[in-house]
């Protein structure tokens, strides 16, 4: 099964959770980033996933583990099941195709704790409205999920072996070109790779 899914084979799923994971390095002042953009229009349905409080550990500032540590099963289980997951039901997720690690970030997380079906909308919002699908600005609220998290189901690789690969193997980084190659770095405290 291909990861992922057309605005058409969206439009046709039914009883699909949808997750819109828009997200902002900046963090606006009226909410998480993105919740600005779910709040403006969003696929009819779709429920705001937030890459800062859902995604990611609650470590704080300079806490362990970077600054988005992998969150634990609970918290992840918990987080999915108000999203209305629900391990039986196709999910997909999106963004505004104009940074794609927030809804890659989801699929990944949704694989690696379980989720048999999960779908990434090839182009985004930008490719739902390009097909001229329809966009909503009522907030969704899903009936609560049953998702189980259950760790292990994608491969984890930790700093170390990150370290190894980059040496004798292909490790790919996705960032902006210029912030791999150290021009610009708007948050991490050292550029470059």
């Amino acid at each position: 099964m291909s990861p992922l899914t057309t605005p058409a084979e969206l439009k046709g799923l039914t009883g699909a959770s949808v997750l819109d994971v828009r997200w902002r390095l900046a963090v606006s002042p009226t909410g998480p980033a993105g919740i600005d953009s779910y709040r403006e229009g969003h696929i009819p349905g779709a429920v705001f996933c937030d890459l800062e409080t859902d995604l990611t550990a609650h470590t704080g500032p300079g806490g362990e583990g970077g600054r988005h540590p992998l969150p634990s099963a609970e918290a992840f289980q918990e987080a999915m099941r108000r999203l209305g997951v629900s391990g039986s039901r196709t999910v997909v997720v999106y963004d505004g195709a104009d940074s794609t690690a927030a809804a890659a970030r989801a699929w990944w997380l949704l694989r690696y704790f379980g989720h048999p079906d999960v779908r990434v909308l090839d182009g985004g919002l930008r490719a739902w409205v390009s097909e001229g699908l329809p966009v909503s600005a009522e907030e969704s609220r899903p009936e609560p999920g049953d998702f189980e998290a259950r760790p292990g189901g994608m491969p984890l690789l930790d700093a170390t072996r990150a370290g190894e690969l980059a040496a004798d193997g292909v490790l790919l980084d996705a960032r902006a070109a210029e912030r791999y190659r150290g021009e610009v770095e708007p948050i991490d405290p050292v550029r470059g790779r």
